[in-house]
């Protein structure tokens, strides 16, 4: 269907040492299915794209600082991985609270490879089952979430795959979450500061 997701707006969080094909698929995906993307970054201007974490790739111009944006303006999330990627972004205070917040609202969230890192930083993991790259699923299991090794993994509106090789059913599984919009809020997934 090329309209499943005709009206939906969707955030893609990534910073400087994106994998690029993580950004590229899932984002042409999406807008394929009729979905609007906008690139939220830690900084304005440009990204630096990676192929296989240690070859330059593309840059990808922000759409918008994440400091600045909304959860409220968008109906979806995707994180893509790399390493370097989300080690940039679970540093960054703006793009930790953009996770949490919109965890909060039960609106469908897709993270790849080792996009899965920032969850642990935003204390949203616990009581989650996810997949994840292997060097990151301690952190994820210390964290509290069932870690397993399966291509996708979906809970409650959450869709994690494991490398650039998963993405086919990645995001096959996202277009369908994003079409289903807003799930029941995870029980473990408020953050601490939801009291």
């Amino acid at each position: 269907m090329a309209d499943e997701l005709e009206g939906r707006k969707i955030a893609i969080l990534a910073a400087d040492g994106v994998e690029q094909v993580e950004l590229e698929e899932p984002r042409r995906a999406v807008e394929e299915a009729g979905a609007e993307t906008e690139l939220l970054s830690i900084h304005s201007g440009e990204i630096q794209a990676m192929n296989s974490d240690i070859n330059k790739g593309d840059t990808f111009p922000v759409d918008r600082e994440v400091g600045d944006a909304s959860v409220d303006d968008y109906d979806g999330l995707i994180v893509p991985g790399g390493t370097i990627n989300p080690d940039n972004l679970r540093v960054d205070e703006n793009a930790v609270r953009f996770v949490q917040d919109f965890f909060k609202t039960g609106k469908p969230v897709g993270a790849i490879c080792h996009g899965p890192w920032i969850l642990v930083d935003a204390d949203v993991a616990r009581g989650r089952r996810v997949t994840s790259y292997p060097s990151i699923r301690t952190d994820l299991r210390n964290a509290g979430a069932e870690v397993v090794d399966e291509e996708v993994v979906v809970d409650a509106g959450l869709v994690t795959s494991r490398r650039p090789d998963d993405l086919e059913a990645f995001n096959a599984k996202l277009v369908e979450e994003l079409g289903e919009g807003e799930h029941d809020v995870h029980p473990e997934g408020a953050t601490a500061d939801t009291a």
